[in-house]
């Protein structure tokens, strides 16, 4: 079957935009675990485990974006559409994620690829290691039994890295997701230099981060975007920084 590039040119508002994974990485606390990368098409993982799993992260990853690439030969506007698209109870599991997840935040599909990959990877891992954390691009699976901190990276904000995420055992497996209007090619709308997103669904956190970082366009709407982020069941904690001006809601630490 011939592979189906996920990088697509859309215009919006008279822009050219490309889907496109983020590049950069967050820091994260790994302690002793054992780090790989995984790359295999637009899907670039950075993962840690207790040790090395290559081989099964590998064969995760290959098989989830079968499923992925098989429906959007059968269902091209899974792929193109920047507006949810109707329920499927018949596709495979990660794409009806992804189908409940855009749905719930109002945007297409593909907003929440990242995190639906690092999700369903970190948990075929999960299974072979007490601790896993996957990230896809700055959307990430966190699942370990001691705390991790996640640093925020927010381009050229003076902020970028000095907003920390504490994320304690019990409040694993999580997914943080992050999204950016000001870094990276990925699609948004707005102009946050960062909107970082919690949710027990990582599929949920990256669809979120996209659809309540398209309300951003400077530091003022920062308190109107965190309450509609917050009004999507299944959200935990919002933090959006602006250039120097950074916003918090819901369940999350910063330290």
């Amino acid at each position: 079957m011939p592979t189906i590039s996920w990088v697509r040119e859309r215009r919006s508002s008279g822009s050219v935009v490309k889907y496109q994974e983020r590049t950069y990485r967050n820091r994260i606390s790994k302690r002793n675990l054992i780090s790989f990368q995984i790359k295999v098409g637009e899907t670039d993982l950075y993962i840690s485990a207790d040790k090395n799993l290559t081989d099964t992260a590998l064969e995760s990853v290959y098989r989830h974006r079968r499923f992925i690439e098989e429906y959007i030969e059968h269902r091209p506007q899974f792929l193109d559409s920047l507006a949810p698209v109707e329920p499927d109870e018949m596709a495979p599991a990660i794409v009806r994620d992804m189908l409940k997840a855009s749905r719930a935040c109002g945007v297409g599909p593909m907003a929440s690829v990242a995190g639906a990959i690092a999700q369903y990877v970190g948990l075929d891992l999960s299974g072979y290691s007490d601790s896993v954390i996957v990230e896809n691009g700055g959307d990430i699976f966190l699942n370990s039994a001691g705390e991790i901190n996640v640093g925020i990276f927010a381009g050229s904000s003076p902020l970028s890295y000095k907003a920390t995420l504490r994320v304690r055992p019990e409040d694993m497996p999580l997914g943080v997701c992050t999204s950016s209007g000001t870094v990276g090619h990925s699609l948004s709308l707005g102009k946050a230099d960062a909107v970082c997103v919690t949710s027990k669904s990582v599929s949920l956190a990256d669809a979120a981060a996209t659809s309540i970082g398209n309300r951003v366009k400077d530091g003022s709407d920062i308190k109107a975007a965190m309450e509609a982020g917050a009004g999507i069941e299944g959200i935990l904690g919002i933090v959006i920084i602006v250039k120097d001006k950074l916003g918090a809601w819901g369940a999350v630490e910063l330290i």
